[in-house]
């Protein structure tokens, strides 16, 4: 990911990780009868709930935000202290979307996953994120359980040498 790094997440991030928040949220509340105001305070809250939750149930967790250059675009959270690594969450703001930076992203991943000699990788996915959806499946990501508002998706380190060979 040529220009692109990755670096923890600081205080002085969180502008930016509310920023990042509301953006993958647009879609959702664009239909919302709410005042921009009401909307803004709406996104607040869940973010912090996010936050809170994310940090309580994966404590050991990387909190990463993905630079290109010095601008933030995107974030990545990641378990991975385990054999069972867990992609907690991953998106870039609006305009990084669709450019390869999440494939390259999840491919270092994978490799990384392969290297590390991690069993499996999971991942979250919103079910009507069909673009998400189906950048995983192009990656070898397979659905395992339907969660309701979510999908379970797992990839193995071995899946990764089949599609090397493809």
């Amino acid at each position: 990911m040529q220009g692109t790094s990755l670096r923890h997440a600081c205080t002085n991030d969180i502008a930016f990780l509310l920023q990042l928040y509301s953006s993958f949220r647009a879609d959702e509340l664009a239909a919302v009868p709410w005042s921009p105001e009401q909307k803004q305070v709406f996104l607040e809250l869940q973010f912090i709930a996010q936050h809170r939750h994310y940090r309580s149930v994966y404590p050991d967790a990387d909190y990463l935000v993905v630079d290109i250059g010095d601008k933030p675009v995107g974030r990545l959270y990641l378990d991975s202290e385990k054999e069972r690594w867990l992609i907690v969450d991953i998106g870039f703001l609006p305009e990084w979307r669709r450019q390869g930076k999440g494939t390259a992203l999840l491919t270092a991943i994978q490799r990384e996953a392969t290297t590390s000699k991690a069993r499996v990788l999971t991942l979250h996915v919103e079910q009507r994120n069909f673009r998400a959806q189906a950048l995983y499946q192009r990656l070898g990501f397979r659905a395992i359980n339907d969660l309701g508002s979510h999908i379970k998706m797992k990839w193995s380190p071995g899946d990764f040498d089949e599609a090397e060979r493809r």
